[in-house]
Formats: structure tokens, sequence, C-alpha cells
């Protein structure tokens, strides 16, 4: 009786000893696939791009006076100021989308490096600004400031300091939509790379929340926008 007691006692011993180093088997390898899980990344890139029409202008409009004369060249500048403001308010511009700037006035004989040979004293900028909302407009009547010529107003190029400048402010509005469409194309790359790679897309690790970019669609078409998001994503993956 006591050997068969031992026995069976003998026998639950081992029975528990296998059962307890099957189970450490499994926790050790569920434990190493969770390490080796963790250390399987995919980085990915979303884009969304979309192009649209800006929805805001600023037009610098310069004029020069030049002479010897400072009181006739103001009077000159406020004649001139005046017939380009009613051009503006004739063609549809509001009168709160039009300021007038402060003249700017180069003395000549001030200049230190300057030619004093010159035949005039004075050079007279003014600038008058046009803000808008309605760029379609606003760009007909850019498009027809020749007919300034005929009343003599000759409208000067602002080079670098003075652009036509066109903008896209209403991006916000597109910004969720956008950066769904970046997020969605990175989960097609990832879930590409996924399959690829014979592993299944799990969680996302990390994300940004993407860099917007609003460009001219080319040097012609200024007053057309490319706005860009791109976003980057990183899942880890799984057998």
């Amino acid at each position: 009786m006591k050997k068969t007691a031992y026995l069976n006692e003998a026998i639950v011993i081992a029975c528990g000893m296998v059962l307890g180093f099957l189970l450490l088997g499994w926790f050790l390898k569920a434990g190493i696939d969770d390490i080796a899980n963790k250390d399987r990344k995919v980085t990915v890139k979303g884009l969304a791009e979309q192009e649209v029409e800006a929805d805001k202008v600023t037009w610098p409009i310069q004029t020069k006076e030049i002479g010897n004369d400072l009181p006739q060249l103001y009077g000159k500048i406020n004649a001139t100021n005046a017939t380009i403001k009613a051009f503006l308010l004739k063609n549809g511009v509001k009168e709160e989308e039009i300021s007038v700037n402060a003249p700017t006035v180069i003395d000549m004989n001030a200049e230190r490096y300057g030619d004093n040979n010159r035949g005039y004293r004075y050079n007279i900028t003014s600038t008058i600004t046009v803000s808008s909302r309605h760029v379609k407009q606003v760009r007909s009547i850019i498009a027809r400031q020749g007919e300034l010529l005929r009343q003599g107003i000759a409208i000067v190029d602002g080079g670098y300091e003075a652009p036509i400048k066109y903008e896209y402010v209403s991006f916000k509005d597109m910004k969720p939509k956008m950066m769904t469409e970046a997020i969605k194309n990175a989960e097609q790359t990832a879930q590409q790379f996924a399959e690829n790679s014979n592993s299944q897309l799990n969680k996302i690790v990390s994300a940004d929340q993407g860099q917007f970019s609003i460009e001219n669609r080319d040097e012609n078409t200024p007053y057309i926008k490319k706005v860009r998001v791109v976003t980057t994503i990183t899942y880890s993956l799984k057998d």
C-alpha cells in the first residue's frame, strides 16, 4: 500500500513538473513573440493634395513723380491717387478694400552716393493698396489697368518689394478632410507593406499632425494654389 501511495505521489509530482515546464515554455514563447512583435514596425508617409483658387488678393498700385518743386509734386500725387481711386470704385472695388499709404520721398541731394547731376531733386512714390476677397473681380481690373494710361497715369512695377499677392486663407476649413485623406493614404501604403512581408497591420505606434504647405501651382498662375499635407505614421506589425 505504501509503495502504491509513493508511486501515485511521484506520478502526480512528475505530471505537475511536466505541466509546469509546459506552461513555462508557453509563457516564454509568448513573451519572446511579444518582444519580437514590438520590434516589428513600419513607418509610412501619407500624402493629400488639392488645387484651389486663391480667395484673397493684395494689389499694391504704385506711381511715381519726380521734380524739384515739392508742393507741386504732392499736388500731382494727390490728383493721381484720386483718379486711381475713382477708377477702382467705378469697377466695383469697395471703399473699405482701398487704402492709401503715405508717399515716400527721396531727396536726391541728400543721397551720399547719388548723382547730383540729375535734372530733378525729389523722387516720390505713392502706393494705393487694394485688399479684397473678390479675386476674380480684382484680376479683371488688373488686366484693364492700362486704361489709366489714357488719363496720363503710369502704374510702375512694384518688383519684389510690392508684388501682387494671392493667398488662400480658407485652408483651415479643408484641413480635417485633407488629414483624413492623408491618413487613409498612409494606411493603404502600410497595409501593402504588411501583405508583402506576410504580416498583419496592428496598432498605430506614433503619428504626427501633418505638415501643410500652400504654394503657387506655377509661376504663370499665382492665383491657383496647391495645398499639400504630408503625415508620418508608424504602425506595429504582427504575424
